[in-house]
């Protein structure tokens, strides 16, 4: 006969082992989802375009972000993060991104945003290459699930051209 502790252990063992296995099957469950996000983001107004004291290009933004991000969120999603980039190129480097906004989504009922905002953080460039540049917008999104790998995803939006000269 089993003493009290061995059955214990025996029973804490098998939940363990069923607690897996449950986890297993919600992440490879959700390795079959494939989402389909819509989403638009537009620069309505360059609100500051100035060269700093120390020489490099400071940019300031407003711009709309509208985006229905339902489609990333099953069973088995905790939150998502979702962030929007300004990407460009310059003779340094062949891809520079900036982040520009981000927010974190809790659940399915907050995934549809209508948003027009200031830029969080200002795009600034190291020096003076960005009068004139092309910059794409591109969302990207990170689901963070309950029960296992975190995936990720972007989609490029729009494009703008800043200015060739500085502005106030």
């Amino acid at each position: 006969m089993h003493s009290w502790t061995q059955r214990l252990l025996t029973a804490a063992t098998t939940a363990a082992v069923l607690l897996a296995a449950v986890c297993a099957a919600a992440s490879a469950l959700d390795a079959f989802h494939v989402p389909a996000v819509q989403a638009q983001a537009h620069v309505t107004k360059i609100n500051r375009f100035h060269k700093q004291i120390n020489g490099n290009d400071k940019v300031t933004l407003t711009f709309n972000v509208s985006a229905n991000l339902e489609s990333l969120f099953t069973w088995n999603t905790k939150q998502v993060f979702v962030f929007l980039t300004a990407e460009y190129e310059n003779a340094k480097n062949s891809l520079n991104q900036i982040s520009l906004w981000d927010h974190i989504i809790p659940d399915k009922e907050h995934a549809n945003l209508q948003l027009e905002v200031k830029s969080r953080y200002p795009l600034i460039d190291q020096g003076s290459s960005l009068r004139g540049k092309k910059v794409h917008l591109v969302l990207h999104w990170y689901v963070m699930p309950n029960a296992g790998a975190m995936t990720q995803g972007r989609m490029a939006l729009s494009e703008f051209k800043l200015p060739d000269a500085y502005t106030s």
